[in-house]
């Protein structure tokens, strides 16, 4: 299976932050990062998996300092794709994503910017597409609202092809550097994009040769409809939530079947849902992890995460312990309220009760037990169609991801379902994935 594992400091869980054993500086010191990457290199993970919003989450709401003090923690971090230069430089195999919106970016600056990190890492690199989904990133972009989901989705699309063309920019044998001759590039070889298109007019070409990997890995985490065509079309590997089984193969299925409709092999888009693993070396110590971790939510908190997904509806005004309503249709994380209501649904869970589970683990599968009983659900998981592997979210840092790396890989391992080496030496090679083609050399 595949195992990536997912940097989103200071943790997962809105209050793992809190905990004793939390490294809270982890979000702005390098060599926290520096540290954490290593440890995931050393569990011959295929790759570390930045998230990034690009602005402070929550921030529109804000209405005093005593208020702001209380929030899930995850306010100041490094800009992911800086970051990713400078892990290149201190890692040797394990692959390196992160995050950049098409929503608040421009595809220019975003293919230049991760062709360079695929070469700083000899082939590491991959860029994680989203539209973005906090309303507050549009107060940093000039604009009053945040763009409809729609057209988001429209704009991620034309975005995409514009990033993947320049990529090829390049032909083969394009960068001559023949001293005595004097040629530096054969012309020929040189290929112009000139898009014009309803959001982006690009002529192109990039001014960076074609990378090692051919291009870098895609990565996508939309499950909306439009999300899952947009990955289906465009995504090497795809971070989902689900925490149950049928749900998750369901997912699989459709994913699987609409790549294939694109005219791509099923088995070249990795799907990889995210998993937060509470590890004990018995089930006693393992569940008395998890009630400590519970200790530390603050229910204010865990409504104020759950309310960003209830569009127009004022969860506060709501007892807490009624069932959670139908939720209106939200401008932000489709696929994630869906993912709510269902779970809600399915577990007869109240409003606080889910909006605790959000809180725990941003409404991904959270395994608790002995590194024995995880490696089971996640040989299932593989096993019975629901994935291909899964994206390591951990409660804090560094010791949960520590722990599963001494604790749980060697069981995958023992069992004949990890790597216990790596092959290969880029992302994609650990991803079992081609090098795409030059779409201007076939």
């Amino acid at each position: 299976m595949h195992l990536a594992a997912f940097l989103f400091t200071p943790g997962s869980h809105s209050a793992g932050w809190r905990h004793p054993d939390a490294v809270t500086e982890c979000d702005m010191d390098f060599s926290e990062y520096v540290h954490i990457a290593q440890v995931a290199e050393r569990g011959k993970m295929d790759t570390i998996f930045f998230q990034d919003t690009v602005a402070v989450n929550g921030s529109g709401a804000l209405d005093g300092v005593s208020r702001y003090r209380l929030g899930q923690g995850r306010t100041a971090y490094l800009e992911p794709t800086t970051l990713l230069a400078a892990l290149a430089v201190v890692t040797q195999r394990i692959g390196l994503i992160a995050t950049a919106t098409t929503t608040y970016n421009e595809p220019y600056n975003i293919a230049r910017r991760f062709a360079s990190i695929d070469h700083i890492s000899q082939g590491r690199a991959g860029w994680n597409l989203v539209t973005s989904q906090i309303e507050d990133e549009a107060g940093n972009f000039g604009a009053d609202h945040h763009m409809l989901h729609a057209e988001r989705y429209e704009r991620a699309e034309e975005f995409f092809d514009v990033v993947a063309a320049l990529w090829d920019s390049f032909g083969e044998g394009a960068l001559i550097r023949d001293k005595a001759s004097g040629h530096y590039i054969d012309p020929t070889k040189i290929h112009f994009q000139d898009h014009v298109g309803k959001h982006f007019k690009v002529r192109g070409p990039l001014n960076v040769a074609r990378c090692p990997q051919g291009r870098p890995v895609v990565t996508q985490a939309g499950s909306s409809g439009p999300g899952m065509e947009l990955a289906a079309r465009t995504a090497d590997l795809v971070f989902t939530a689900q925490s149950d089984l049928a749900e998750a193969q369901a997912f699989y299925r459709d994913l699987k079947a609409r790549a294939e409709r694109h005219g791509r092999d099923p088995a070249h888009i990795k799907i990889m849902p995210g998993l937060m693993t509470i590890i004990g070396a018995t089930e006693e110590e393992a569940q008395a992890k998890y009630r400590d971790l519970q200790g530390l939510l603050s229910d204010e908190n865990s409504m104020r995460l759950l309310a960003r997904l209830c569009g127009d509806l004022d969860i506060f005004a709501l007892p807490p312990d009624a069932p959670l309503p139908p939720l209106p249709l939200s401008n932000a994380a489709q696929a994630r309220q869906r993912h709510l209501m269902d779970k809600a649904k399915r577990d007869n869970l109240s409003i606080i009760q889910t909006a605790r589970y959000l809180a725990t683990s941003l409404g991904h599968h959270l395994l608790v037990g002995t590194p024995e009983r995880i490696v089971d659900t996640m040989a299932l998981w593989v096993e019975q169609g629901a994935c291909d592997g899964f994206t390591l979210l951990s409660p804090h840092y560094p010791k949960p991801l520590e722990q599963f790396v001494a604790m749980v890989v060697p069981e995958l391992q023992r069992r004949g379902l990890f790597r216990t080496a790596y092959t290969g030496t880029t992302l994609r090679e650990h991803l079992g994935l081609p090098v795409p083609p030059n779409r201007y050399e076939r």
